[in-house]
């Protein structure tokens, strides 16, 4: 072996130890591996089975540029305490149902037929919730990682949905499909025929390469603007009905009483709204001193493409327009600037969008105005389990520098 070759990966193995020391080291990367049997990010080692301590892994938003989430740090919500170990040369993928040729598609045959390769959002349905700021605690220090880190984007490659359905043969009276996953728990969700023959992808990579056993390898669904539930990891099979099934992590785990339901729950809710985030400068962070500084942040909108994103550094009395960086895609993150000079003084920044829809993203009242509660209310008793919660994010940055979380303060 040339020993030239043998100490440049050696030092090349030092270096990723020392960047994976660092960036464990604080809290905008934090560590949150599940024992020594799984590190998020990494690939697993084949014929093992992997244990999951912490079932949700955040987006450090702060951390990166672009909008293309690198796949190590995609967020991760698993539904079961183990990973399923599936062999890619023996899985399949089966559409049934009402279909006038049930059919069982192996690897092989999905990366036959013609793919796509896309770029879109995930985003958890119950990211960025009251919960989740601690609403009991306005100030509670939480970066902003810790908020909203539970949406990223990728690039998806894999085949149409609706190219497998036409080879089935979908009959007249179909109307929707339940899509089951290879995992211990069977997660299990519906989707309506309409957005299964629209733009859902069977995705077998991401970011030009294999997917991730934490993002559902071999296949999953990517439903491009629905919440994340839609898009079952480790699909396997898929029944063509005529009825949603209401199965249970829609009817009991992600259901949500409503006020203006009058106390009953939303069992379907699909769609996002617009939303934006400041992530620099923004809570856990802290600006040297006054000055030049450049706000940037991320908008979406499951409705389409961000025509526009506005930021107000003086706790929403005022708005300008921010600068929004190609690629503006539809259904991904829209990677947005604005330039600012800090005069040292306490501010409120913020951010809101406007999608391609003519909808724009609500302040935290208008958002409780529309689920017929008053945000003073809102404050005092919260919807700990509130879904699809896109309120404006303000961020108040003190004379010292230090940001904070005040959306309910």
């Amino acid at each position: 072996m040339d020993p030239n070759r043998s100490n440049r990966r050696g030092f090349l193995r030092q270096t990723a130890a020392l960047a994976g020391v660092a960036a464990g080291a604080g809290w905008a990367v934090k560590g949150q591996s599940a024992h020594a049997q799984h590190v998020h990010g990494e690939p697993p080692r084949r014929g093992a089975r992997y244990r999951v301590d912490h079932m949700t892994h955040y987006t450090p938003l702060q951390d990166y540029a672009g909008i293309i989430t690198p796949a190590p740090l995609h967020f991760m919500q698993q539904h079961s305490s183990e990973f399923p170990e599936i062999d890619p040369q023996q899985h399949r993928l089966t559409i049934h149902g009402m279909v006038d040729r049930p059919l069982s598609f192996s690897m092989a045959d999905l990366k036959q037929l013609p793919s796509v390769s896309r770029i879109h959002f995930l985003e958890c349905h119950g990211n960025s919730s009251p919960a989740i700021h601690g609403s009991d605690d306005p100030i509670l220090g939480l970066p902003v990682q810790f908020i909203h880190g539970m949406t990223s984007c990728s690039e998806w490659s894999g085949v149409l949905l609706s190219v497998l359905l036409n080879e089935a043969g979908v009959q007249a009276k179909a109307s929707w499909l339940v899509s089951e996953g290879g995992d211990a728990g069977k997660f299990t969700h519906t989707l309506p025929l309409a957005k299964a023959m629209e733009d859902v992808i069977v995705a077998y990579g991401q970011n030009g390469e294999p997917l991730r056993v934490e993002q559902g390898y071999p296949i999953r669904l990517v439903v491009p603007g629905w919440e994340a539930p839609s898009s079952v990891k480790y699909v396997k099979h898929i029944k063509v009905v005529d009825q949603p099934y209401m199965t249970w992590n829609e009817s009991m785990n992600h259901s949500v009483s409503r006020p203006d339901l009058g106390g009953k729950a939303r069992w379907y809710h699909f769609q996002f709204g617009p939303k934006s985030v400041i992530t620099r400068p923004s809570a856990g962070l802290n600006i040297p001193g006054r000055g030049y500084v450049q706000i940037t942040g991320l908008a979406w909108s499951g409705a389409g493409t961000v025509t526009k994103v506005e930021v107000s550094t003086d706790g929403g009395r005022s708005w300008k327009e921010a600068k929004r960086h190609a690629p503006v895609l539809p259904k991904a993150h829209t990677r947005f600037t604005f330039d600012w000079a800090w005069d040292g003084q306490e501010a409120v920044i913020q951010s809101r969008c406007t999608d391609e829809a003519g909808e724009v993203q609500p302040s935290l009242a208008e958002l409780t105005k529309h689920w017929g509660m008053d945000a003073a209310d809102w404050k005092k008793n919260p919807l700990p389990r509130a879904i699809h919660f896109n309120a404006i994010q303000p961020w108040k940055i003190a004379r010292d520098g230090s940001i904070s979380d005040v959306l309910f303060a």
